[in-house]
């Protein structure tokens, strides 16, 4: 039984609904939750990240000695510094690689690109790690709402098909049921397209800052290679 254009409000064209556009309205809504939920939670971490990136990157520029910046960090580190984290694997590995006898310096500077871009690319995954969802749920919602729609729509003009004589009391309140999967769609997708390009774009930032840090890394290590003969003479 639809209500009558006087009686008509969101909650009630809800409750009135069938039960498969129901069904539609409530998997958007869980979508649109967990989109939310990622949103606030990749900012956040987003925000974290670009700020000890900053804190990070002046400490290692003023700083001269590698060394002394590497026994700083000890085994406490936070696991949003990935900085500080691509710093020490690729100091880490400098350091192992240049106590191997014999060993050329252009080996040792390979080997530190390699775990370098290792390094790299598990910070580009862990904060990636929400995105594709985002996604998702923006590309796919409007479709779920549409669908919802098409199904209310639907069953409004089998309605409509057993009653003599359609007035706008009677096909309004099923049309507009109906709309709501869309409107709910909407919700849930226009937000978490949003929130993915911004991420999106500081993600691409941060990754072009790894990158630029590493190169300026292998700078330093190389002339630090320099310096020592043994492993210059080798090389």
């Amino acid at each position: 039984m639809h209500p009558t254009l006087e009686q008509m409000t969101v909650w009630s064209l809800i409750g009135d609904a069938s039960l498969l556009v129901k069904l539609v309205m409530l998997i958007l809504l869980g979508a649109s939750l967990a989109s939310w939920y990622l949103i606030v939670q990749r900012s956040l971490l987003l925000g974290r990240s670009e700020r000890l990136l900053k804190d990070f990157q002046k400490r290692f520029r003023q700083q001269g000695d590698l060394a002394a910046l590497y026994r700083e960090g000890g085994d406490s580190i936070d696991s949003d510094a990935a900085l500080e984290q691509i710093f020490r694997a690729g100091y880490n590995e400098f350091a192992h690689l240049k106590r191997e006898p014999g060993i050329s310096g252009e080996a040792v500077i390979d080997g530190v690109e390699r775990s370098l871009l290792v390094a790299i690319s598990e910070q580009e995954e862990r904060l990636e790690k929400g995105l594709p969802f985002l996604a998702t749920v923006g590309s796919v919602s409007p479709y779920i709402g549409l669908f919802g729609t098409v199904w209310g729509i639907m069953n409004s003009f089998i309605g409509l098909s057993q009653v003599q004589q359609a007035t706008l009391s009677t096909v309004a309140p099923g049309i507009a049921e109906a709309l709501i999967a869309t409107a709910i769609g909407l919700f849930a997708a226009i937000p978490a397209v949003i929130a993915y390009n911004r991420f999106a774009a500081r993600v691409a930032t941060l990754s072009t800052r790894f990158y630029a840090f590493g190169n300026e890394l292998q700078a330093r290590l190389h002339r630090k290679l320099q310096a020592a003969p043994g492993i210059a003479q080798a090389a």
